[in-house]
């Protein structure tokens, strides 16, 4: 086992294009990280680091900009502005019937439509969470009174920077190994991981000790798990019918097709998070200006999602909802009952066309149920954990590690992939 993964890993770096796609991964992240450093004028950092230990929900925030919103760096935003217009062009295939078209449809052309209209979409969001955040940030105090100029100017600038990092993240998904916009996530968590392991350990009391020990088994048994359950499939047969060549028949070919236990990845903990988060900074944001009524709603969903067990729940049921909800989008049994008929293939026992389309349906939906309450269960793990010891690191710490693990194995497995096929 030891010599298969040596030799993988040298053939991975002394293949010229796997290697030069790992550079420009392994460069991207070094300019991400590099931007990540650089804060926007004025910023009170002591106000901030006081800021953010009180909020819950900056932490979680700042998980999607990359460790860009605790510098209040120039690209303080992160992808989340990219996420959020993704997650509203994925609900457009659903509702807008010419959009679901284009994505299913006209194959690569519309995929391409497709993603240019979530960067258009990206733009107005930005737009808005950039002056929501320079707003909040300075009725607290955090940032001085800015005079229209300079506040126009902050605007373009972690706008800009949103847009550069979206940009990044494309250029690693054509050009390097793995999702792009993954990676700078994955990216931030594990920069701000040294920082967060030796504030627990130097602030730690010996009371404290059985908590982290328990939350570290915790850990590792969800690395295990997840990593487990990742590699699980569901395989239904296939069959090809018999050729006919002259005077000879050929037998058909079997083979199979693999309905993944997590088909969806962890995309929907990206999604769940991104939509519990946005109310509150919308919220926040609201309140920031001064717009009445508005307060009392924010204080009330601030300690909704304060209490542990209430936004475990919550959590929990999103997760689950977005596990089907993206796995419909990117698995559409018509499709495949299509595709199969084309090529002449069946499955066994079930006839072509529309019975196959709510076969094929069926297996998803059975299969999607265990991997989305998996996926929901160690997802809300730390939560009830949090609840239990007291220890609010540990809310950031699980969602953090769920996310760590999925894009970790996602990225091993593409660079197999690319390697397995120059090895053919």
């Amino acid at each position: 086992m030891l010599n298969i993964f040596f030799k993988k890993i040298t053939l991975a770096f002394t293949d010229p294009e796997i290697r030069k796609r790992i550079l420009i991964v392994l460069a991207a992240l070094v300019v991400f990280r590099f931007l990540a450093a650089v804060p926007i004028p004025g910023v009170d950092h002591a106000r901030l680091a006081e800021f953010f230990a009180n909020n819950q929900f900056l932490g979680l925030l700042n998980m999607f900009s990359g460790g860009g919103l605790a510098q209040l760096s120039i690209v303080m935003l992160g992808v989340a502005p990219y996420i959020n217009a993704s997650i509203i062009m994925q609900v457009a295939t659903i509702v807008f019937p010419k959009v679901k078209e284009a994505y299913f449809e006209e194959g690569e052309a519309g995929r391409a439509k497709f993603i240019q209209w979530s960067r258009v979409l990206t733009i107005p969001l930005a737009f808005l969470q950039g002056i929501g955040f320079l707003i909040l940030l300075e009725n607290q105090g955090i940032l001085p009174h800015m005079t229209l100029i300079a506040f126009v100017a902050n605007i373009m600038l972690v706008v800009g920077g949103a847009l550069l990092l979206t940009w990044i993240g494309e250029l690693v998904t054509e050009f390097g190994i793995g999702n792009g916009v993954s990676l700078i996530i994955f990216a931030g968590i594990v920069a701000g991981a040294p920082a967060a392991v030796s504030h627990m350990l130097f602030t730690a009391t010996a009371a404290d000790i059985p908590s982290y020990l328990g939350f570290l088994a915790i850990a590792l048994g969800i690395t295990y798990a997840v990593v487990l359950v990742s590699d699980a499939e569901r395989p239904i047969p296939i069959a090809y019918a018999r050729a006919v060549h002259g005077a000879a028949m050929q037998q058909g070919a079997a083979t199979y097709l693999p309905i993944r236990l997590l088909q969806a990845g962890v995309i929907p903990i990206i999604f769940a998070l991104s939509l519990l988060l946005l109310p509150q900074m919308v919220l926040s944001m609201l309140t920031a200006v001064g717009m009445p009524g508005v307060a009392a709603v924010s204080l009330w969903y601030t300690a909704f999602i304060s209490n542990p067990w209430q936004y475990g729940a919550l959590y929990f049921l999103l997760v689950i909802l977005f596990t089907y909800f993206y796995t419909s989008i990117t698995f559409d049994s018509h499709r495949i009952s299509e595709d199969l008929q084309k090529s002449g293939a069946f499955i066994p026992g079930v006839r072509p066309g529309n019975a196959t389309k709510k076969y094929v349906g069926a297996v998803v939906n059975r299969v999607t149920l265990p991997g989305a309450v998996f996926l929901g269960l160690i997802a809300v793990a730390p939560a009830i954990i949090q609840g239990i010891t007291g220890i609010t690191t540990l809310l950031v710490g699980g969602t953090a590690l769920l996310i760590v693990v999925q894009v970790v194995l996602d990225l091993v497995l593409k660079i197999d992939a690319q390697i397995s096929l120059r090895e053919y």
